[in-house]
């Protein structure tokens, strides 16, 4: 059997390839986009937590505050527990709001593309379906128009009809793939920011009473 091209399969896939072409762009640009972010930046949470709990055992407030506003290898975890640590003289409930309203703004920015990415996996499929569906209307019409039908010219038609179901299917495929991997990334960052914040608080919280007890 010869061998076809993918060019040759595009253009046997008809005229809904064009769409699933500029689809596929886009997840790449996606999919590249969010690779090089979470690459460059770090989103661990050890050393803040470590440094912060620290200073904050020793009453040094001012010292943990330092150390998040030059804090270089998390900035994104750092600029949130910084926004809590602001609130300190209000008490611990301020912080905790502050916490969450900024951890709030940071998850749109790493989530940045995220909707266009599912909107994409849900749109590519559908687009190639189309396309098979007006492939096979296009099959039969031929068949129908045919002096001689055979199992040859069938299974051809069938075979040009489904070409954008399977593009269709690939990027979905891919696009979802990476949704899970970038949305896991997140989940845990979220995860980790959210124990930093509540040892953060409560670390406040137990320093605060051993201060007013005179301990």
């Amino acid at each position: 059997m010869e061998k076809i091209t993918l060019m040759e399969y595009f253009k046997l896939g008809g005229l809904f390839m064009w769409p699933l072409l500029i689809f596929s762009v886009a997840t790449m640009a996606l999919v590249i986009d969010r690779i090089i972010y979470y690459l460059t930046h770090n989103l661990k949470m050890k050393d803040i937590e470590e440094n912060v709990i620290k200073n904050l055992e020793e009453n040094n407030v001012n010292g943990a505050v330092e150390y998040l506003s030059k804090c270089k290898k998390n900035k994104v975890g750092a600029s949130i527990i910084l926004e809590g640590l602001k609130m300190y003289n209000l008490g611990e409930h301020q912080i905790e709001k502050a916490l969450e309203s900024e951890t709030g703004e940071k998850i749109k920015e790493l989530e940045k593309g995220f909707n266009f990415l599912t909107a994409l996996a849900s749109i590519s499929p559908l687009t190639g379906f189309l396309g098979t569906v007006s492939g096979m209307i296009s099959a039969f019409r031929s068949i129908a128009m045919a002096t001689e039908v055979n199992a040859q010219i069938v299974a051809g038609g069938i075979f040009e009809a489904l070409i954008t179901t399977v593009y269709g299917l690939v990027i979905a495929i891919f696009a979802l793939a990476f949704y899970n991997i970038f949305a896991h990334i997140v989940d845990s960052f979220v995860s980790d920011v959210e124990k930093v914040g509540t040892d953060m608080v409560n670390t406040i919280a137990i320093v605060k009473s051993k201060t007013k007890s005179g301990e």
